[in-house]
């Protein structure tokens, strides 16, 4: 569109401008658009000289045929000459108007009822759910807070030693009477093999006593000093046979002594091992790694009792709203995620906490001021790794309204919770594809 070049033996003056023709064939037919160029340059070498030239003037409506004329040449399509004539006359519009017949006029078309019937019911579900949604946050009584709770029995060591690693952990199922922590205490081990071997001693010493009165008639006999060697040198004496007979009788004492001294540490060995008092689940566990050293009395164990629906809900409720609370009252339980409310009854109500702790329930909720504890029982069982889990709790004074709307809201909940999930799914996808 710019300029051209062209073989020729001809000289030119350099800046000279000069009169072109440019020869086009389309659809076998020559055309010539004519324009005005100025030589720029030589390029090549002999006798015929490429020679480059320079539009200077070019009228608009050729340049559009040439522009027309290129692009159709490097898109590879046939260049016909209907192609570069206009349509139709400037000059003579009206004319053109006025002969120009009026198209027909398209039907509409018509919209198939099921579309509105689909439109009035999307619409009447929305406002049924906008509905509920009020009712169940007005109408209401709504707690502070409620959770899953179960009852909690925390392990404590019995002694001071190191931890026996059992292999238990957080979520681990343990069965009544099963081994649940050792604790490993080397001074009490020590003072058993102590007693032991003076019980042994001891024993030993009577036998070999009573030998040497029945062998020696009436002579004298060697008696041992000491009936404990850990206490001193060990040391003898001769003595009469009935002197030793006293003796042997005092050895047997000691003898009697150590023998109940085993007793005791045997059964506070014993009570170093402490086994489950309940089909349990472990909620929390001291790690035994390394030889963990525990004291008397230190929590080592927590175990929640999952049976005989001990997985109940405890919910906090305002001292304004408990009057309107009763035993046995209807409520309704939403868990996180979960497409249907589980119905539940009131089983207590209560100023303050049970006497059995409970797990799930964090100390610093209890601590609120003016609020009572309410335990509910679902109806159906609730799972054990729930323990904890915050819930919505709804509590009912019309049974049959308040369960159409509790389920209307729920409905309308997991259709917004499949939404937003498909739709966090799309944008994950679209966002791997962009990366």
């Amino acid at each position: 569109m710019g300029g051209f070049s062209a073989y020729t033996s001809m000289q030119f003056e350099p800046g000279r401008e000069i009169p072109v023709a440019l020869m086009l064939d389309a659809s076998d037919v020559e055309m010539s658009l004519s324009a005005r160029a100025r030589p720029l340059r030589e390029v090549g070498d002999g006798r015929h000289q490429r020679m480059a030239f320079e539009f200077t003037d070019l009228q608009p409506r050729q340049r559009e045929i040439l522009r027309r004329v290129i692009r159709a040449q490097m898109s590879g399509r046939h260049v016909s000459l209907e192609g570069l004539v206009e349509s139709h006359d400037a000059q003579t519009p009206r004319k053109r108007q006025g002969n120009t017949a009026k198209p027909a006029t398209k039907p509409k078309r018509r919209v198939p009822l099921f579309r509105y019937t689909a439109l009035l019911l999307a619409a009447g579900v929305l406002i049924a759910v906008v509905g509920a949604t009020v009712y169940r946050n007005v109408f209401l009584i709504e707690p502070n807070f409620a959770a899953v709770t179960a009852p909690r029995t925390d392990i404590m060591a019995p002694g001071a030693g190191q931890l026996k690693d059992l292999q238990l952990k957080a979520g681990d199922k343990v069965k009544r009477d099963q081994p649940l922590i050792q604790v490993n205490d080397a001074e009490l081990q020590n003072n058993l093999l102590l007693a032991e071997a003076s019980f042994d001693y001891n024993k030993r010493l009577i036998d070999n006593l009573q030998k040497s009165i029945d062998d020696s008639g009436s002579n004298k006999v060697s008696v041992a000093t000491s009936s404990n060697p850990s206490k001193g040198e060990m040391g003898y004496e001769t003595l009469s046979p009935e002197i030793a007979k006293t003796r042997v009788e005092q050895f047997q004492t000691a003898r009697d002594y150590e023998s109940s001294r085993i007793d005791a540490y045997k059964s506070r060995v014993a009570a170093n091992t402490i086994y489950s008092p309940c089909n349990c689940e472990v909620a929390w566990a001291l790690s035994a790694a390394g030889g963990t050293y525990v004291n008397q009395g230190d929590r080592v164990m927590t175990l929640v009792s999952t049976e005989n629906n001990d997985v109940m809900v405890e919910a906090l409720v305002h001292m304004s709203d408990i009057g309107q609370i009763d035993n046995h009252q209807k409520a309704y339980i939403s868990l996180p995620n979960a497409s249907e409310p589980i119905p539940a009854r009131v089983r207590s109500v209560a100023l303050d906490v049970e006497r059995q702790p409970r797990a799930g329930f964090p100390d610093w909720v209890r601590q609120q001021q003016n609020v009572a504890s309410v335990l509910l029982v679902p109806e159906k069982p609730l799972p054990a790794g729930a323990v904890g889990t915050p819930v919505d709790v709804r509590f009912t004074e019309a049974p049959m309204l308040d369960t159409a709307a509790e389920w209307t809201y729920q409905a309308g909940r997991a259709v917004y919770q499949g939404v937003q999930s498909l739709w966090g799914s799309a944008s994950d996808k679209l966002q791997s594809a962009m990366n």
